[in-house]
């Protein structure tokens, strides 16, 4: 059965990422919840927007692949959350695996669009990786759908994400900006010279992940709250020193 274009995933995906977030951090569905006497009303009313509609079916796969990683999600449980039926999410996905794909295209997007807003290029070097650092930092904690993703894929040896024909695309201009900037931060004297940008992104990707996915193990074994606010906001600052101390010649 066909399936809706690239595009109107794309669209979605961006709508989707700017929805205002619920208290788990993932952005809300307002379709998932919908009073019953109306859902069938709001059903119907899906059916003649295509990219509320591929919207909706992505909040609710984010959900659900979060909750349940891969292999324990079902379609069933997507079109119920989403207020449709199973043949409707078919007709604009294809099956489950293209569904988990549009999924972590659509996280990527999410992660490279907001990144776009901070305007890296209008910064001083040194600004603008502290700049980034916070930002991913902050995304991390308010996005933990991205983290368990990422987590769910890297486990499957990123099986699915290798069938993408644009995620090196969506995620090379990020390389590109972040290279800018270390070139300028080299030319001015603030950074050393020779420094790989991918190999940055990853000090500040590690940093952040690793804290984030282990704060309950680290928590428990330190007796120490890595999870209060305080703590967060220092690791933030902390990862940003590490960063640029490593970068200053």
């Amino acid at each position: 059965m066909a399936t809706r274009s690239r595009t109107t995933r794309a669209s979605a995906a961006v709508a989707l990422a700017q929805a205002p977030a619920d208290e788990t951090g993932q952005a809300s569905d307002v379709l998932d919840t919908a009073p019953a006497p109306a859902a069938r009303k709001a059903r119907t009313a899906t059916t003649r927007d295509p990219e509320r509609t591929s919207a909706a079916i992505l909040a609710a796969a984010v959900k659900e692949f979060k909750e349940h990683g891969y292999g324990g999600a079902r379609i069933d449980a997507i079109a119920k959350r989403a207020n449709i039926n199973k043949r409707m999410l078919y007709h604009y996905f294809g099956d489950k695996d293209a569904l988990y794909l549009a999924v972590l295209e659509g996280a990527y997007i999410s992660i490279r669009t907001a990144e776009t807003r901070l305007h890296l290029a209008d910064l001083d070097p040194v600004a603008g990786v502290r700049e980034l650092v916070l930002f991913t930092w902050r995304y991390y904690q308010e996005h933990p759908e991205f983290l368990s993703l990422l987590g769910t894929e890297n486990l499957l040896k990123a099986k699915f994400l290798k069938r993408s024909a644009r995620i090196f695309d969506l995620n090379s201009p990020l390389i590109s900006t972040l290279s800018e900037l270390l070139r300028r931060g080299e030319a001015d004297g603030k950074f050393r010279p020779g420094q790989d940008a991918l190999d940055v992104y990853l000090s500040i990707a590690g940093l952040g992940f690793f804290y984030l996915s282990n704060r309950y193990t680290l928590t428990t074994t330190f007796r120490r709250d890595l999870g209060a606010k305080d703590e967060l906001d220092r690791w933030g600052e902390h990862i940003v020193d590490v960063i640029l101390s490593y970068l200053r010649p």
